[in-house]
This record gives C-alpha cells, structure tokens and sequence, in this order.
C-alpha cells in the first residue's frame, strides 16, 4: 500500500494525551450495488456468470473506515475501485441498531430492496438473527470469498449464523467509559458507580441504547452478563432507571455522544473503544477507560439485505479480508480486527500500532471484557423494560 496511515501518528498522540485502559484471564479464545439502471458493470471483472456492479452500496456507522486526513477521502474504497472498476457509494447512516433495523424493517417486510448492498449490525443485539429468520438477506457468494480462510478461529461459528453463511464482521469493540478530563477536574471517570451516582456528574452522562450494553451495570452489581435471569435484569434495570429519574442520565445515545462528548458538552458516558481514541488525537481532554468491574465485547458484522448485489459484496469482503488491507482499516478505526495476518502487516507499519491493545488485545485486557447472554438478547420481556427505561 502506498498511502499514508495518518492513524498511526494518532494512535501515538493519543498515548500522549492519556489514552488508557484499566486492566485488573481470557475470553477472547482469538475475530452490492446493483447494476446501474443502464446495465453496465466494472470493465474487466467478469466471471463466466458474475459481473462486478458498477457500485457497490455500504451503509456502515460513523468513524468506521480509513480516512485521508488532508483529502478526506477513504483510501480503502479508492483501492478497491482501482482494483476491481467498482465504486463504492459509502454512507455513515447507522447511528445504533435499533432505529436503523426500525428504517429497514417495513421495506424489507414488504419485499422492497433498500438500496444497499452491504450493512453492518452487532452481534450483541437480536438483529442480525431476525433478519436471518425473516429470509431478508442474501446468502454469501463464499466462492468469491477465499480470504475468508483469514478469519479469526473465535469468530467463525456465532450463535446467530453458526456457518458464517450470512455474516463476516467489520470490527470488534469493547465498551468502557469515555471521559472529558476538562469537565471531571483532570480525573477520569473508572467505576459505574461514579458515572451514576456522582453528583459532580449529573446532567453530564450518556448511556448508550444497546440492550446489550446494560452488561457495563450487570458486571458492576457483581453479576454475570453473560448468564442472565430475571433478578440480574431487574436489579440492573432499577439501577439505571434510578439514575434517570435523578436526572444523571442525559440521554441514551449511539453514536452520536461523540459530538457532545468532544464538544465538553459531556462530562462522560459510555461508549465504544475507537471512537475515542480518534477523537483523542484532536482532543487531549479525552480518556477511555475499561470500568474497574468490566466491561463488555461484540462484533459488527457486514451483511447483503435482500435484492443486495451479492458477487460485489461478497467481493468487498474478500478484499478487506486481505491482511494488508485490514491492517489499514485497524491503523485509522482503532477497532479490533477480526483478521488473521493483521497483526504482523500492522507491526509492518509500525510496532506502536501493533502492541495497541486496543487493536489487538492481550489476554489482561480480554479478561476483563464480557459478551451479552444470547438468550436474554431474544427476552421480550427484557426488551420491553428496556424500552420503557430507555424512553422515560
């Protein structure tokens, strides 16, 4: 690859400006477009049967991606234009899962493509197994995917597609506390306790809409998330609820705390492992922390919804699967990537990004991380209560 990975000289001033993890051992065993209207497709790219579509369409969430920090273009897409004649039409319209599943769910019930032709839902939600249920996505063109081989062993057989006949994931995270040290008096925020009980902080939080990130208050009442009952559920629900009603919370929020939180609109809220990172590099004020008591793990995984091109989608994902490539992705997302090789094309680039263990995490760092009770992600009862919190 020959362009410039400008991640790398972020991942090094976000050392500099306090980037942590609190590490207390392992979880972790290990991770399109249609044809245009006129018919054309990529020159050069056909099969006996398959062409390439002229572009590929990819709905993705904010901050996920390469980025040139002085074109701001995405190196990746452009690479794989070049390489195969197909463009990528990339859109940053997934804020959480919920209201993107909300806005796709009556086309898709209806039997009406919407437009795209890769998307990208998280493991710890009971999203992805709906639409596997529903029939309302493509099957993966494995033939065009021999990169798939790189996947990492731990993320070759989820619950929700057991054969990866539906599913390859993008990124893996974790979920932790993010915190502006101008507004907290130059401490970050490392307990649950502090971000929903602390007056210092009333008014000044956010928590995020995933269900599943309610692990965060399990793990810090001293249970399990990923073995849930009713009494866990409820203990952690009314531990939340009693901080809204306190008016500690905010918001609930997906992506977009990142704008308040940077802003110094916020003091701290929970929230995902890269996007603070990168937000870092521009802002010195910002930490992530690991809770003392844990937190939690998940994967997002790219999917072709119903009507999706499926030979140029299965192809992107070959592509990224390149060890070269995703070592490219992981340099600017920060994220964990679920590709075999990355970590030694990585340390190519520099031994910095490499040990980050934010990229490629150590058994200390995996030991105090936690997946979400599977069955629980499919509890109504569950989703209803957390529903009612999350609206009040």
């Amino acid at each position: 690859m020959t362009e410039s990975f400008t991640r790398i000289e972020l991942i090094r001033r976000g050392t500099a400006a306090g980037i942590t993890i609190a590490i207390p051992s392992s979880l972790l065993a290990a991770c399109g477009g249609d044809e245009d209207g006129d018919g054309e497709t990529a020159a050069g790219t056909t099969t006996e049967q398959k062409q390439l579509a002229k572009t590929l369409r990819f709905s993705n969430w904010t901050l996920y991606i390469d980025v040139d920090e002085k074109t701001k273009k995405r190196p990746t897409l452009d690479q794989f234009q070049q390489k195969t004649g197909t463009k990528v039409a990339y859109f940053e319209d997934i804020n959480d899962n919920a209201t993107y599943f909300g806005k796709i769910q009556r086309p898709l019930s209806q039997g009406q493509s919407i437009d795209r032709d890769i998307i990208v839902m998280t493991d710890n939600t009971r999203f992805p197994r709906i639409l596997i249920d529903k029939g309302w996505l493509e099957k993966l063109d494995k033939s065009a995917i021999p990169n798939i081989a790189n996947l990492q062993d731990a993320l070759q057989h989820p619950p929700f597609d057991p054969n990866r006949d539906y599913s390859l994931p993008w990124q893996s995270g974790m979920t932790g506390i993010a915190t502006n040290l101008k507004l907290t008096g130059g401490k970050p925020v490392t307990t649950i306790d502090q971000l929903l009980e602390d007056p210092k902080l009333k008014g000044k939080v956010t928590l995020l809409t995933e269900m599943a990130d309610l692990g965060l208050i399990i793990q810090a009442n001293g249970d399990d998330p990923e073995k849930i009952d009713d009494a866990t559920f409820d203990r952690a629900i009314q531990r939340v609820q009693k901080a809204v009603d306190n008016d500690q919370i905010r918001q609930f929020t997906g992506n977009d705390y990142t704008g308040p939180l940077a802003k110094g609109d916020l003091a701290a809220a929970a929230s995902w492992s890269g996007d603070v990172v990168q937000l870092s590099a521009d802002n010195k004020n910002l930490v992530w922390n690991l809770p003392e008591s844990g937190g939690d793990i998940w994967t997002d995984n790219m999917m072709i919804p119903k009507d999706g091109d499926v030979f140029t989608a299965s192809t992107f994902m070959n592509f990224v699967y390149d060890p070269k490539v995703a070592a490219q992705i992981a340099a600017y997302v920060n994220y964990i990537t679920p590709v075999k090789g990355a970590k030694e094309e990585a340390r190519k680039l520099d031994p910095e990004l490499a040990d980050n263990p934010l990229i490629f995490p150590d058994d200390a760092t995996l030991a105090k991380v936690k997946g979400f009770d599977a069955e629980a992600l499919k509890n109504e009862d569950f989703a209803e209560k957390w529903q009612r919190v999350i609206g009040s």
